[in-house]
């Protein structure tokens, strides 16, 4: 088993990283509009006054450290992961307890970790075949010292387990908790890939909406993408397993 320890660090600057979020999660006014984020708190108070859903929209702002928010444009697509981490959501570096921002290296990453999580989530719903929600690429750039997963690949870590979180939950909240600012890992579900999990949002920076995409789910898998604003269907070919 992979220990806080026995994890190096590697600096990792990555420009054209790519997420891939559902489109049903419009901008927060809060984050990309006010400068300085340690004023958040007082504005926040006194819209509360008018709007009490306000929370609803922003999230728990006290996850993130006051000297880690971030703000301006595109700020909301750094600060909602963690504003609006729940229970109800864990994935694999995080029990939800606090957030994580995922990130692929690269636009086919993304897209290969995102397809597969949506097609588990179509499979429990037994939703007949047919082109499901629309997706936002986020494209936007890394640069932080992370803890590396990577280093040796021939012996996959246990943090890595296609099919269980238990190692890597466990992990991730050892690594946070001694100050670490996220990790950086192979792929799982695009061999050629690299994926980081940030603890913070000012980890990355320059996030700008790339396409629209709609995914299709053909009742065991979703099997086409859809790129909205052209109007281009492109099939997904399933990548060979290990």
């Amino acid at each position: 088993m992979t220990t806080v320890l026995d994890v190096p660090v590697s600096r990792v600057e990555w420009k054209g990283a790519v997420r891939i979020i559902r489109s049903a999660f419009p901008p927060i006014d809060l984050f990309e509009d006010i400068a300085d984020p340690a004023d958040w708190p007082l504005l926040i108070s006194a819209e509360q006054k008018t709007n009490p859903r306000i929370m609803a929209t922003i999230g728990n702002l006290d996850l993130v450290p006051v000297d880690r928010r971030v703000a301006g444009n595109g700020a909301s697509y750094l600060m909602a992961p963690f504003t609006h981490a729940s229970i109800d959501r864990p994935s694999r570096f995080t029990n939800s307890s606090f957030g994580v921002l995922y990130t692929g290296d690269r636009f086919e990453t993304a897209l290969f970790e995102t397809i597969h999580h949506h097609a588990r989530f179509m499979a429990r719903t037994l939703e007949a075949p047919g082109w499901t929600s629309q997706f936002r690429e986020i494209i936007m750039s890394v640069d932080a010292d992370l803890c590396d997963l990577r280093a040796n690949d021939a012996e996959p870590s246990a943090a890595l387990d296609p099919e269980s979180y238990a190692v890597s939950q466990t992990l991730a909240a050892s690594l946070k908790s001694e100050g670490s600012d996220g990790i950086v890992y192979s792929s799982v579900r695009n061999p050629d890939g690299e994926c980081v999990a940030l603890f913070y949002p000012d980890c990355a920076s320059e996030p700008v909406q790339g396409r629209h995409l709609d995914y299709h789910w053909d009742g065991a898998r979703v099997d086409l993408v859809r790129d909205a604003g052209s109007g281009a269907v492109f099939r997904v070919v399933e990548l060979p397993a290990d």
